[in-house]
């Protein structure tokens, strides 16, 4: 698990290096693969809820691209540095 956090952590990196810190996740999800995002937005709004794109789908795309990766990757090495202790005293 920690080794998958750094790797994460390591996308996040070079995310904001090679596409720059503030470019959003949706702008680069444009960039390499254009008719993902239409799709997703017509599977989400028909077949989900519509509300949902706009709640939650919409600030995630206007994110900086390397904040999810970043995220996943705190999340896992704090889960994995915590399983890691547990076994080790348990």
């Amino acid at each position: 698990m920690i080794i998958l956090a750094a790797m994460l952590l390591a996308l996040a990196g070079g995310i904001a290096i090679w596409f720059g810190p503030w470019t959003p996740l949706g702008a680069l999800i444009f960039e390499l693969y254009p008719p993902f995002l239409n799709t997703l937005q017509a599977g989400v709004q028909r077949r989900i809820a519509p509300e949902l794109w706009d709640l939650v789908f919409l600030p995630v795309l206007t994110a900086p691209a390397w904040v999810i990766p970043f995220v996943l990757g705190d999340l896992l090495l704090v889960i994995g540095i915590l399983r890691r202790r547990r076994r080790r005293h348990g």
